[in-house]
């Protein structure tokens, strides 16, 4: 088990992106070794909880008098009605299926817990990784990470300030990604909704959702606003893709911490 008394400082910066000082955090929230496939799995487990069972009327295609006319007639032995058109045969028009879809059949994936919270440390301790945070497509410059801002950067109103400040800090690339042409879809899923493929900004984590910034950071696309104790898998590793880049407040990141120390055993 490792030290629970050994601390890591990160640099802590106001809400206008000028340095105030240093900031001290845990060593365990960056001492796990990120797990993908594990990881993977959470995600996998947990995307299922959204999926809806779905299945047919048990009486679908077979609301019809047919019956099949037996031999002799020089025709095939489907079910058929007085009028001589065939019903009822799953390869017949307005037939049955075959194998129709039910809702008994098993849609969700489990995961034990004790596999999810270590997935879970797996994953956010990814999100202090600089090499990992790029492998995901993230564009930094010069930024160093962990971003972590005073409590003031929760009072931001405005979109606008948003996107200054993240340029300030040096994260122009990024919003360039995340503002850039959105890419088309192939196949069918472009005429269900699913068109445009949006791109995966930052995850600003705040320690309240009535701090003034969550409605100003739901402007800038593909950016994700949430408070510690709803931070999931599918937050810190979209698509099961671990290193995600993640903003966050000087509360949000201490709360953060009490919240994996009882993971940890602390």
């Amino acid at each position: 088990m490792m030290s629970m008394q050994e601390e890591v400082k990160v640099r802590l910066l106001k809400a206008d992106g000028e340095e105030d000082g240093d900031a001290s955090i845990p060593s365990f929230l960056t001492a796990f070794e990120v797990e993908d496939y594990l990881i993977r799995r959470a995600f996998l487990a947990q995307q299922s909880r959204r999926l809806q069972p779905k299945g047919r009327d048990p009486m679908a295609g077979k609301r019809t008098t047919a019956e099949s006319w037996g031999v002799g007639y020089g025709i095939a032995r489907v079910p058929r009605t007085e009028r001589g058109v065939a019903r009822f045969a799953p390869m017949t028009v307005k037939g049955r299926l075959t194998h129709p879809p039910r809702v008994e059949k098993k849609i969700r994936k489990e995961i034990n817990k004790k596999e999810y919270r270590k997935a879970f440390l797996s994953a956010l301790s990814a999100t202090f990784k600089r090499e990992v945070v790029e492998k995901r497509g993230h564009r930094l410059g010069d930024t160093k990470i962990p971003i972590v801002f005073t409590q003031d950067f929760e009072n931001i109103s405005k979109t606008r300030e948003v996107v200054e400040l993240f340029g300030k800090i040096g994260l122009e690339e990024e919003l360039e990604r995340i503002y850039g042409r959105p890419r088309i879809r192939c196949g069918k899923s472009k005429w269900r909704g699913r068109r445009l493929r949006k791109r995966v900004g930052p995850l600003i984590v705040v320690s309240s959702m009535k701090a003034s910034i969550v409605k100003a950071a739901s402007g800038i696309p593909g950016v994700d606003v949430k408070t510690p104790d709803r931070v999931s898998v599918m937050d810190l590793a979209p698509g099961g893709h671990p290193g995600r880049l993640v903003v966050w407040s000087l509360p949000a990141l201490s709360k953060m911490v009490e919240r994996v120390r009882k993971y940890v055993g602390g």
